[in-house]
Parts: C-alpha cells; structure tokens; sequence
C-alpha cells in the first residue's frame, strides 16, 4: 500500500518587534492610571463609613512644627455629625459655601469669579465649595496649583456621588483646620469655648466659622475688628439658611 508522505510547510517564527521606549512608558501610565483610580475609589469607599484618622494636612504641619524644634500640637477628637451642633453645620454653609445644598461639588458661579480674577493676575483663588475643600483636606497636598486642582476636582465628583452631603459635611466638621494644631469641630469647640462641639450657641459656632480663612491667623476670641466683622456678617446669613435637608 501506498503511503502519502505527510507534507511539512515550513514557516519562519515571527520575530518580537522590540519595544520602543514610548510604547513602555504608555504601558507604565496605563498601570498608574488603573492602580490610582483603584486605590481612589477603594479609600473613597472606606471613608464613607470610617472615620477619617488624620488628613495630609494634618502630617505636614507635624512636620514643620518638628524640623522648626517646636512643641507638637495636635488636637482631633473624631463626633458624628449628629454631635455637632446645628448652628455650626449653618455656620460654616453661610461662611463657606452658601449654595452647598444645592449644588453638585462645584459653584461654577464662584469659579468663574475666580478665573477673571486670576486672568487679572491676582493671586490664584478657587471659589472651592465645602466638597472641594473636604477632597483637599483628605486626598490631596496644601498649595494653589491647578494640577491639584485636577485631582480636587476628581475627588469631589467621587465623594459627591459616593458619600453624599451628610457624610461630606461630616467629614469636612471633623477634619478641616480650625485653629493651631486644631482639627475638627469637637477639638474647636473645647479650645475655643471649653465645651463640646453639640452644645455651641450661634454666635459661638459663628465664630469658628469666621476664622477658616486662616485659622492659625485669627482667633475665635480676643479677635480682630476684620474677625468680628465676619462673625457679624454669618449670623446675618445663618437666619437665612433655613432646614437643612441632607
């Protein structure tokens, strides 16, 4: 019997295109991109039902009081919302962000303010709303660059859709600098005022409210006639914020 001898085509293996340097350092931010949306939305997610520990914020002015040889002063006592006084929750929307309800993280109108305002090259200003400056104060570096804008922006669309207003106000009460070493409404309200932060009167709660500017500049008590005008002008706006509906 005849047998057919079995027919071999040869082919020549493929040769690997070397990779170019570009093409791997696409590869490289490609993988950074993944690995930051991931660890982003993951601490997103954690921090809507843990307590914040402490904020960037809070180690870099441990730092510099530590290389300036000063004593360390720190003071953060974590209270849910519902420990913080009402007055302070309007407080800090007629001072800081009178449109926080309404809004969805951004006050386009006040950014548009802030852009004509650096177009006329004034110092760089942000029109940040209380969701922007929470996604600051936990995510990111101080400092006035519009790259940390970028990822300010990032964040507050994150913490926007995930937490929502209660838990953005919640977190920024407990988290923002409200005097020297001072972190959050409860360590505020026991420096300031010696009381806890559910106890605060109006004027008081104005008065916190009222040096967030620049809360290592101005003082709560003893403050200047600039503080007290501020003071004077958040009470005014606190009878007009009304219930707040989270």
């Amino acid at each position: 019997m005849a047998t057919k001898k079995a027919t071999t085509s040869k082919t020549k293996p493929k040769s690997k295109q070397p990779t170019t340097f570009w093409a791997k350092v696409k590869r490289f931010l490609f993988k950074v991109f993944i690995w930051f949306n991931l660890i982003s939305i993951a601490l997103v997610l954690l921090f809507k039902f843990v307590p914040v520990p402490f904020t960037p914020l809070m180690i870099s002015r441990s730092i510099e009081q530590k290389l300036a040889g000063e004593e360390l002063r720190y003071e953060h006592d974590w209270v849910p919302l519902e420990d913080i006084s009402i007055n302070l929750q309007k407080a800090v929307i007629a001072s800081e962000d009178g449109l926080f309800l309404q809004h969805n993280g951004f006050d386009f109108s006040a950014m548009n303010k802030a852009f004509k305002s650096n177009l006329k090259g004034k110092k760089l200003k942000g029109g940040s709303t209380i969701s922007q400056q929470t996604a600051k104060n936990v995510f990111l570096w101080q400092g006035r660059s519009y790259i940390r804008k970028f990822f300010e922006a990032y964040y507050t669309v994150l913490i926007e859709l995930v937490w929502g207003k209660e838990r953005i106000m919640e977190v920024y009460l407990n988290s923002i600098e409200m005097g020297d070493g001072v972190y959050g409404a409860e360590a505020a309200s026991k420096y300031w005022f010696h009381k806890s932060a559910e106890n605060l009167t109006k004027y008081e709660a104005a008065s916190i409210a009222a040096i967030l500017p620049s809360p290592r500049k101005y003082k709560a008590v003893g403050s200047s006639n600039y503080v007290e005008k501020r003071k004077n002008k958040t009470l005014r706006v606190m009878r007009h914020v009304g219930k707040l509906n989270y």
